[in-house]
């Protein structure tokens, strides 16, 4: 688990590559979109307000489902209500300047009475993206109405446009994925198979197990848990692989690769999802994502099936 970049200046991890990886995928939507007869600067303005819409939603879904909306308001009101951790070695910290200097990144302030040192009073935290904390779907769902405003409002082809982001999309979530290896969030559950991975102390798995009870908190890794980062990023990869290479040169009609690949993506979350341990809301036992990915899944199959139909009535 690597969280952060150090390149003479810190960089977190998890944002670095999904900065990375969407300045690369608007790269490929751009140059393909112009060999189709779209204008490359519709697509760039496009682009930045996918990404506004993107982080908007993906932090707003976070805050509200993903187990934290407590903590963000009591970092606000009364940080020592979120829970604190222990100085390196194991040590009670007895003022603030143990806090800062000793414990890990972001504990800036001790509560004596407990010995742990939490983060300071911070009532813009929801807002700070840059943190982490990104729910894809949130981002997904505000994406796509702001996206089809835009393109009817520049009047491109709402679907000719869709197509580009249904390949685009996929290939951003492989650096996304990558980052939440890095930075140890989105882990599974714990796990005897060979396919296990472990992460080291203090990170989001080894916090869990800890509070869990499943490992003394001198452990130095986490258990071996299921490695649905990865998984998820080699699914989302072999998306765009069919999406790109053998569904997009074969195209019947607009809108076809972007349908596909929503169906495809929510089959595939909604299988991993099964494999994750991380808190991220429950409704009916099922995660917030995979309810999520029911109506995608509707939305993409409808929609598939109107365009083909359009397609054999000629």
């Amino acid at each position: 688990m690597y969280p952060t970049f150090h390149l003479g200046i810190d960089f977190p991890a998890y944002f670095t590559l999904l900065m990375v990886g969407y300045v690369l995928v608007v790269r490929l939507a751009v140059r393909d979109g112009e060999r189709s007869g779209l204008n490359p600067n519709d697509l760039l303005d496009l682009s930045l307000v996918l990404l506004a819409a993107g982080i908007i939603g993906a932090r707003a879904l976070h805050v509200i489902a993903d187990e934290q909306f407590d903590d963000y308001v009591h970092l606000c009101t009364d940080p020592f209500l979120v829970r604190g951790e222990p100085m390196r070695g194991h040590k009670k910290c007895s003022d603030d300047t143990d806090s800062a200097r000793a414990a890990r990144q972001g504990y800036e302030v001790c509560n004596k009475e407990t010995g742990l040192c939490h983060q300071a009073r911070d009532c813009l935290r929801a807002f700070k993206f840059w943190y982490g904390g990104l729910a894809y779907y949130g981002g997904l769902f505000l994406a796509i109405p702001a996206g089809i405003w835009f393109v009817r409002r520049r009047k491109m082809p709402v679907w000719k446009v869709g197509d580009l982001a249904g390949y685009a999309i996929p290939l951003g979530l492989v650096f996304g994925r990558t980052g939440c290896l890095l930075a140890g969030c989105c882990y599974g559950e714990v796990t005897d198979s060979v396919l296990g991975i472990q992460f080291p102390a203090h990170s989001p798995a080894w916090d869990q197990h800890v509070q869990d009870g499943l490992i003394a908190r001198s452990s130095q890794y986490s258990l071996p848990v299921m490695p649905t980062q990865p998984m998820e990023a080699i699914a989302c990869l072999l998306i765009f692989l069919f999406t790109y290479f053998y569904l997009r040169p074969r195209r019947r009609f607009d809108g076809q690769v972007f349908f596909t690949s929503m169906m495809l993506y929510a089959v595939a979350r909604f299988v991993i999802e099964f494999f994750r341990a991380d808190p991220r809301g429950e409704l009916l036992g099922l995660s917030t994502s995979q309810l999520l990915g029911i109506p995608l899944f509707a939305f993409g199959a409808v929609m598939y099936y109107r365009g083909a139909r359009a397609v054999a009535e000629g």
